[in-house]
């Protein structure tokens, strides 16, 4: 079923470039890719559709396709080998359980660290004006693009190479680190705890702000009824409120 599903989608990928000629820093991203998969590229045209952002069809707008396609692809393929392992690991866990889990195992943040691992950084097509200063452009592009890879690997090879892959690149850090499970979305937390405990839902302001644009800090304040339960500073909105969402999350417990 999987094999005969595959060469349906691979019948139906379009060319990517095949009239043109690839430039030389294309010849060499393919190289530096070649040598992360530990296996020679046959279907180059779609490897670098692979490695192609969206943000870079703006200065090379013939190349037609970005790597958005493959991405959907390896999404469905790393979930898929994700709940294989999961299955076993856990066996006696119940369905949602395993479905957290997942989701907590191929979130940006991890894809990213095993992208940047992977060196993709270097290897990646996009423009650089798409990101700016701003490391959650990079993030996103990085994660999107192993998703990518794993559809291409699973199309120009087999679902056992495509969890291979994984396996190594990805769900390694489950056994290489005992503690690659704990929960560190302290606002998620929080907002579960509230629920529970049939409190009102925390609301989040930021009351202060300071430095230069490019490296600014950004002071949280999370009050749950009126009353401030947790004070937060980070580099962005983000990590501020997952910092006030912690301190709440202490004290709460501490007051029950």
């Amino acid at each position: 079923m999987i094999s005969w599903l595959k060469r349906i989608i691979s019948l139906n990928i379009p060319h990517y470039r095949s009239k043109l000629l690839l430039s030389a820093e294309e010849k060499r991203k393919l190289s530096l890719l070649q040598k992360v998969l530990g296996f020679r590229i046959k279907n180059k045209s779609l490897f670098l559709k692979a490695l192609t952002h969206r943000s870079y069809l703006e200065v090379y707008p013939n190349l037609e396709k970005s790597n958005e396609r493959l991405e959907f692809l390896g999404d469905a393929v790393l979930n898929l080998i994700s709940a294989k392992f999961l299955f076993k690991r856990f066996p006696y866990e119940n369905e949602g359980y395993l479905t957290k889990k997942r989701a907590f195992l191929v979130n940006k943040e991890k894809l990213y660290a095993s992208a940047s691992k992977m060196g993709l950084k270097d290897i990646v097509l996009f423009n650089n004006k798409y990101i700016g200063n701003s490391s959650e452009g990079l993030k996103t592009i990085l994660a999107d693009a192993l998703e990518a890879l794993i559809g291409a690997i699973y199309l120009e090879k087999s679902i056992s190479d495509a969890e291979k892959f994984i396996s190594k690149w990805i769900l390694s850090e489950v056994n290489d680190y005992p503690d690659f499970f704990v929960d560190t979305n302290y606002k998620g937390q929080l907002l579960e705890y509230t629920h529970a405990k049939k409190l009102e839902q925390p609301k989040y302001k930021v009351v202060n702000e300071i430095g230069p644009e490019h490296n600014k800090e950004f002071t949280v304040e999370v009050s749950i009824a009126g009353e401030i339960f947790g004070v937060g500073k980070g580099n962005n909105k983000k990590n501020a409120e997952q910092e006030a969402s912690k301190n709440a999350l202490i004290k709460l417990k501490s007051h029950n």
